[in-house]
C-alpha cells in the first residue's frame, strides 16, 4: 500500500511508539536511533526519566514519517532486549490529542535529510533566485551599515528547488529577521546580516519543499508529484519579476514553525 509523504511534522496517532522499560545509561537517544532508524527515517527520538511514582528507568517516544514503518519497528522490537540486558516494551500509539490534521512545516535542514534519504544526495538541487536586503521597506529610512529604528535587518529570499529525474520545479519564497541592537558596531551588524540571510534562504528551502509531495510505494520505489494547492501569487512571476519583488507586508512567518514538543500525557498507546 501506497503512503504520500509531505515536507511537515509528521501528524497522525499511528506514526509514534512508546519504548518503556528502558535502563538508564550514556546517550540512551543514539541509542535508541540506531535500532529504531533502521526501520525507516525517524523525525524525533526523545528519552526521559520515569515520574517517580513509575520507579527508576526511563522510557522513550519515537516519531516516523511513515506509519508502515512505525508498525514494523513495534513488531520486530517489542518484547526484545536490543541494546540492553532487559527486554523492553514497544507500543504503537493509538490516540493523541491535539493532532493537527496538517503538522507545520518542517525545518530546512529537516527537508534535506528527507529529500537526501528518498531522492539520493543527487536527486535534487535547488538555486538562490534572489536574495534583497529588505530592511528599509516599511516606510522608514536608512543609512547605509545602520538598521531601522526597530533595530532589526530583513531579507528577501526567492529559491527554487529542483527534482530533475521527475521534471519538478518548486519555487519558495520566505522573509528572515534578525534583531541588532542599537548602534550596534559593523562586526555585531554584519553577524545579525548573516543570520537573516541564513534564516531567509532556510524558510525559503522548506516553502519550495512543502509543494513537492513524495508517494512512497510499497516496494520501496518512490513517486514525486507536484502539490499545485500549495502555490502562491508569487509562482506567476517571472524570474525577473521576482528580483523586483519588494512588497513583503503579506509574507507570514507563523507558516514556518518548527516542530513542538511532545507530551506523554497526551498519548495513548497500545501494544
Amino acid at each position: 500500500m501506497a503512503e504520500v509523504l509531505q515536507f511537515r511534522v509528521p501528524a497522525g496517532s499511528a506514526r509514534t511508539l512508546l519504548v518503556c522499560g528502558l535502563e538508564p545509561q550514556p546517550r540512551l537517544e543514539h541509542s535508541l536511533f540506531s535500532v529504531f532508524s533502521s526501520f525507516g527515517p525517524l523525525f524525533s527520538v526523545r528519552a526521559h526519566s520515569n515520574a517517580a511514582v513509575a520507579g527508576p528507568g526511563c522510557y522513550g517516544v519515537i516519531k516516523f514519517y511513515l506509519a508502515r514503518d512505525a508498525s514494523r519497528a513495534q513488531r520486530a522490537c517489542h518484547g526484545h532486549s536490543l541494546f540492553q540486558r532487559a527486554p523492553m516494551r514497544v507500543c504503537l500509539c493509538t490516540r493523541q490529542k491535539g493532532f493537527q490534521q496538517q503538522g507545520p512545516a518542517l525545518s530546512s535542514s529537516k527537508c534535506q535529510e528527507l529529500a537526501n534519504h528518498y531522492l539520493g544526495f543527487n536527486g535534487w538541487s535547488s538555486r538562490i533566485i534572489t536574495l534583497q536586503n529588505v530592511s528599509g521597506f516599511d516606510g522608514e529610512k536608512e543609512e547605509l551599515g545602520k538598521t531601522s529604528q526597530k533595530g532589526s535587518v530583513k531579507f528577501l529570499c526567492a529559491l527554487e528547488v529542483m527534482l530533475p529525474n521527475h521534471g519538478i520545479r518548486s519555487r519558495g519564497v520566505a522573509l528572515g529577521e534578525a534583531d541588532v541592537g542599537a548602534g550596534a558596531d559593523p562586526l555585531e551588524f554584519l553577524t545579525a546580516t548573516r543570520r537573516a540571510q541564513k534564516l531567509a534562504v532556510g524558510k525559503a528551502l522548506s516553502a519550495a519543499f512543502q509543494k513537492i509531495l513524495l508517494v512512497v510505494l510499497e516496494n520501496g520505489k518512490v513517486a514525486v508529484e507536484y502539490n499545485s494547492s500549495q502555490e502562491e501569487p508569487t509562482d506567476s512571476l517571472t524570474e525577473e519579476e521576482l528580483k523586483g519583488l519588494v512588497q513583503v507586508n503579506e509574507l507570514s512567518l507563523e507558516q514556518f514553525d518548527l516542530e513542538g514538543e511532545e507530551v506523554l500525557s497526551d498519548f495513548s498507546f497500545d501494544d
